[in-house]
């Protein structure tokens, strides 16, 4: 196993190829992710994330580590995760949205907790809308936790419209939130780049994996909404990459992983950035 890659960032990077929009053959996917894990990064990658629809056409996948994404229903998870597993697949977590923005996501919070007794060795990760009913689906979630449930929160902190985005403030009270209760959480697919950066076709200012990642461990650390929404803000590595780096020997608080589709992408920001020592072939 590479010694590159520091363990902060074990499993921070799962494949995300084959969400949507994408174009790639299932056993397109499942051979260049086999080239991941054996490459020098391999301990950065997470799981080949399947969507649920596509598990019954997936190939012999020989053992790789797969996360489900449901975008059928809650209810054909069951079959979702047994066909990977009829094609050999180590499937590790299952991703799913309760609700969409504005609707109340108690009844899918429900459905996931009954399919989550049903899958004690799976990590369940609860897709939460950041809107109304936030904190008290945060409670149900940790009210499974308690009850010896494998299960967290996924957030999706952007988007088409500018109010997917939450601001430093707002996504600092989240983080805050799911510390309170010792929720980890996952993030929806869609972060490329380590630093908080406005993109210059969208106009869109995009939240930095690695702020994140900072403002996770400063909220353990005791920090509350302000300070961490201060590093949730931050655009220069400076204040970023010194926190990591005396973090580098240990386990990522809060902050379960993202998905990437190109698991390249973070790959080559944490280069950048000097947290990560490696080189391409």
């Amino acid at each position: 196993m590479s010694t590159l890659v520091p363990p902060l960032f074990a499993g921070l990077v799962d494949d995300a190829v084959l969400l949507p929009p994408n174009d790639t053959d299932v056993g397109a996917a499942v051979a260049a992710h086999r080239e991941h894990a054996a490459a020098w990064y391999a301990p950065l990658l997470g799981s080949l994330l399947v969507p649920s629809s596509l598990a019954h056409r997936a190939p012999p996948v020989g053992g790789l580590a797969v996360g489900v994404v449901c975008d059928t229903s809650i209810d054909g998870l069951d079959a979702a995760v047994a066909a990977l597993r009829g094609a050999a697949a180590e499937v590790r977590q299952v991703e799913a949205a309760v609700a969409r923005r504005g609707e109340d996501s108690q009844p899918g919070l429900r459905a996931l907790h009954r399919f989550a007794a049903t899958q004690p060795d799976l990590d369940v990760y609860a897709e939460i809308p950041l809107s109304w009913g936030l904190l008290a689906a945060l409670d149900t979630v940790a009210g499974s936790r308690a009850d010896g449930r494998r299960i967290g929160a996924k957030f999706r902190v952007g988007g088409l419209a500018a109010e997917l985005f939450p601001t430093p403030v707002e996504l600092a009270a989240v983080i805050c939130a799911c510390r309170d209760r010792e929720l980890p959480f996952k993030l929806a697919v869609g972060q490329r780049h380590a630093l908080r950066h406005t993109d210059p076709e969208t106009g869109f200012t995009h939240h930095g994996f690695l702020n994140v990642l900072v403002g996770c461990a400063a909220a353990v650390d005791g920090a509350e909404v302000a300070e961490v929404a201060e590093v949730l803000a931050a655009t220069h590595p400076v204040p970023l990459a010194e926190p990591a780096r005396t973090r580098r020997d240990g386990q990522r608080p809060l902050l379960a992983g993202f998905g990437a589709r190109n698991v390249r992408d973070p790959l080559t920001e944490l280069v950048r950035v000097g947290l990560i020592n490696g080189g391409y072939d």
